[in-house]
């Protein structure tokens, strides 16, 4: 299984950028795919997830109204639509598999490499 997150990079508060997960290596139906960001010296963060099969979000509070999961199944590609960007949005991006709760990290079984998004203020 591989998960290769892109679509990082430096950003003005109040632009936007929009990351991509591409997913291999088998089925994804029955799980959701999930963005956390960890900001240096913090925490991972769950951000967002979306359901495979039926496209189901869920968002954390903070991101609510100004970012966008989605997914396209016939590219196995998740994405992330972030628009208003805030220099507090600075981390890294990390997207990731899990068939059981997706709010928790712990119950991811594979993650991408992460993709670093910076947002000047």
């Amino acid at each position: 299984v591989q998960l290769q997150a892109s679509g990082g990079g430096l950003v003005q508060a109040g632009g936007s950028l929009r990351l991509s997960c591409a997913a291999s290596g088998r089925s994804f139906s029955g799980y959701h795919m999930g963005w956390f960001r960890q900001a240096p010296g913090k925490e991972r963060r769950f951000v967002a997830s979306i359901t495979w099969s039926r496209g189901v979000t869920d968002y954390d509070d903070f991101v609510k109204g100004r970012f966008t999961i989605s997914r396209d199944v016939t590219e196995n590609t998740v994405y992330l639509q972030m628009n208003s960007l805030k220099p507090e949005d600075t981390a890294v991006y990390y997207c990731g598999s899990t068939r059981t709760d997706f709010f928790r990290e712990a119950s991811y079984d594979y993650w991408g490499q992460g993709t670093l998004v910076t947002v000047s203020s």
